[in-house]
């Protein structure tokens, strides 16, 4: 077991000190503040004070709307030309709107208890410090890591990482490792480590639909299309009422389960009545077919309404015919889906099927990315997780996005999750919050990873 353990405990104080400093500066990327450099900087400095190498890059010298990358590095002194490990986080957080449902300042940081409260507070900056702090523990310890130990740290993950690929193909030789440990990892609510093999891609679109060259009094509505309804009924030929995606073609480039897929996802418990509770829901989609429901969850298409615009949305009434409307939409994609492809499905649906007036404008996408279940890394992690929770489970894939597809294919290194974030802590919602037990048991978990990744 790790070597670091005892100061684990001792300094829990200054880690979630340091957190608390992490999410008192709103980093939140989609707002494009200068809060969100200032949140890079303070990174990069807790690094160097750990005794990690930092420095911020850029793509160019003209790219200063573009939040920098924090990029870390420690050598190890005993081991040189072992193994290295990459650790990728972000520093970006989600928009904490709407203010109003948070019990406190969504910035505050508060601790209360095993909790500590915040936008970024599990996603991301709490599986960050778990792994700087791991890190800084075997320096204060033996003055030296297990392995080569490499950061990687983001500041656009939360707006679909837009210039990582480039960021990765210009400093391709800095970040070459031999496994990356991603981003984050799920804790279920039976205290059991999700260790997440992959993520889902991503295509996230807006349309709109015009009418008027201004919005018009309601009664014209005898007369003029309403954008609004036109929305509605192209939005209602995409999904039938149970999900399922109507889009022509849409399935064609889906992979199958391998085999060992299939028997990781068997394995797989999902409680649905825990799940409704928590979530306060009535019903939910396959609810009398479990194992359909855990298929889906970890390797099923979606496609979402994450957003609609159109008229008058204040208190009261008014009555106005609007000329405008607009929805966001977001489909989860899986291995082998592109989603320039899938876009131009979409444009090709809505032509074919009396929607060409519908303005289609593609907004980001990620492919899907799944390492294989019985890779060599995968084990190991496994294994370490497993002597720190005593127990630990496999998923295929997380239901969520990253940008694992590109680490895969650029840097040609298996990325594995593992962390932190209670299932149920409330990421891109209102009051999110980390688990302090958790936060001491995963930066126990990276620290015994180091010291077997040799």
């Amino acid at each position: 077991m790790t070597i670091i353990r005892s100061r684990v405990d001792s300094e829990i104080d200054i880690l979630t000190s340091q957190l608390q400093q992490l999410i008192r500066i709103p980093s939140v990327s989609a707002k494009k503040q200068q809060t969100v450099t200032k949140c890079a900087r303070l990174v990069s400095e807790m690094m160097s004070k750990a005794g990690i190498r930092s420095e911020l890059l850029k793509l160019d010298d003209n790219s200063e709307q573009i939040p920098p990358l924090v990029y870390g590095e420690v050598k190890s002194k005993s081991n040189p030309n072992g193994k290295t490990i990459l650790f990728y986080n972000h520093y970006d957080v989600q928009p904490a709107e709407p203010i109003e449902l948070w019990d406190d300042d969504p910035f505050s940081g508060k601790v209360e208890g095993n909790f500590i409260f915040g936008r970024g507070a599990s996603d991301d900056k709490g599986e960050l410090i778990t792994r700087i702090k791991a890190v800084e523990y075997f320096l204060k310890e033996v003055g030296d890591v297990p392995c080569n130990v490499k950061f990687l740290i983001e500041g656009e993950e939360e707006i679909g990482s837009s210039h990582l690929e480039e960021y990765l193909t210009k400093y391709r030789e800095k970040f070459s490792c031999d496994a990356t440990i991603w981003e984050f990892g799920y804790v279920d609510e039976h205290e059991r480590p999700i260790i997440s093999l992959g993520m889902k891609g991503l295509l996230c679109v807006e349309l709109h639909a015009v009418s008027a060259n201004a919005d018009l009094h309601s009664s014209m509505a005898v007369l003029v299309e309403n954008p609004a309804w036109r929305l509605v009924h192209a939005l209602k030929t995409i999904r039938d009422e149970n999900g399922f995606i109507t889009i022509k073609n849409w399935h064609n480039d889906i992979r199958d389960f391998l085999p060992e897929e299939l028997e990781c996802v068997r394995q797989e418990e999902f409680d649905i009545s825990d799940f409704k509770k928590n979530y306060g829901l009535s019903k939910i989609f396959n609810e009398e077919d479990i194992e359909k429901i855990k298929r889906e969850y970890v390797g099923g298409v979606t496609s979402n309404i994450s957003g609609l615009f159109s008229g008058y949305i204040g208190e009261g009434s008014k009555t106005v015919l609007p000329s405008i409307a607009m929805a966001k939409l977001d489909f989860r994609l899986v291995p082998d889906m592109m989603p320039q492809k899938q876009f131009q499905l979409l444009r090709e649906y809505l032509d074919n099927n009396g929607f060409k007036d519908i303005q289609l404008k593609y907004l980001n996408g990620e492919p899907a990315c799944r390492i294989p279940v019985n890779n060599e890394f995968v084990k190991l992690v496994e294994m370490c997780a497993k002597e720190e929770y005593g127990k630990a489970i496999k998923s295929i894939s997380s239901a969520g996005t990253g940008p694992m597809w590109y680490f895969n294919k650029i840097l040609k290194c298996p990325c594995v999750g593992i962390g932190c974030t209670y299932k149920y802590s409330g990421i891109h919602s209102p009051n999110e919050f980390a688990r302090i037990d958790l936060i001491k048991k995963t930066t126990k978990c990276i620290g015994n990873i180091m010291e077997k990744f040799v």
